[in-house]
């Protein structure tokens, strides 16, 4: 198919409008910060695409829902190829990417995608920050895999100490110094973190969330939730689980 004759057209019509499209470097140093888990930044630049989202990008389809759809896939697979690149396993970054794009493709307004984008790109983010490919060991690597693997379970130093063979006292050593943090709170913010994210995008009753994250009980899980939220998992879920907002949490 010849698109010379569109490609021309569009050309020109952009240069009458002083259309201009986002500088590639600007945008990738957008999603290298996503690459590098730096949350923080990640919030920051969220603030500003939140805000200028459609400024520099092409119109994929007349309908505003779709275009932004569209958009939203786009950046979602790139993300998911360059955190590849930095050493997330190809298969949880595709299916994570897979994830997100089916989400957005239930959105009912581009407010929704849009939100749901910065969701997205922080959740990216957060397991690029907690793989930390470059400055950590082979050992916290697998320990951080161990865990992200088995939410379900309930968790403790020891169970993944012995899981890879290590004494307790090293690997707790090795995991503070690495990640800046101990294995146990790592552990919670791991599933404090995926209980968000069930709250948000699902029905499941409370109970159901607390057994299938291996708190020993609801009033267990309601404590750590709210120790690291601020709030109890039922405010959080009527505070964010109609509108899919990022608002508050950027």
């Amino acid at each position: 198919m010849n698109t010379d004759k569109e490609l021309n057209y569009r050309l020109f019509v952009q240069m009458e409008e002083e259309f201009v499209r986002t500088d590639i470097k600007s945008e990738f140093s957008r999603y290298d910060a996503i690459k590098n888990g730096n949350t923080e930044l990640v919030r920051e630049n969220f603030k500003n695409i939140r805000a200028h989202f459609y400024e520099g990008k092409g119109v994929l389809s007349d309908d505003k829902l779709r275009n932004t759809v569209y958009h939203f896939a786009i950046g979602t697979g790139i993300i998911a190829r360059l955190c590849i690149d930095g050493g997330m396993k190809h298969n949880i970054a595709y299916t994570l990417s897979d994830i997100y794009i089916r989400r957005a493709d239930t959105c009912k307004t581009p407010e929704e995608v849009i939100d749901l984008l910065g969701v997205m790109q922080l959740d990216f983010a957060q397991r690029m920050k907690d793989i930390r490919v470059n400055n950590v060991s082979l050992h916290v690597r697998r320990a951080v895999e161990y865990i992200y693997q088995n939410l379900h379970e309930a968790l403790t130093l020891r169970k993944v100490a012995d899981y890879l063979h290590l004494n307790s006292s090293y690997l707790s050593k090795l995991f503070s110094k690495e990640m800046n943090e101990t294995v146990k709170a790592f552990i919670l913010k791991a599933k404090i973190t995926t209980a968000q994210n069930i709250l948000i995008f699902s029905d499941y009753p409370i109970s159901a969330i607390t057994q299938s994250l291996g708190f020993s009980s609801q009033s267990a899980f309601n404590a750590a939730f709210k120790k690291l939220t601020g709030m109890t998992p039922l405010r959080y879920r009527n505070m964010y689980s109609d509108e899919h907002s990022l608002a508050e949490l950027v």
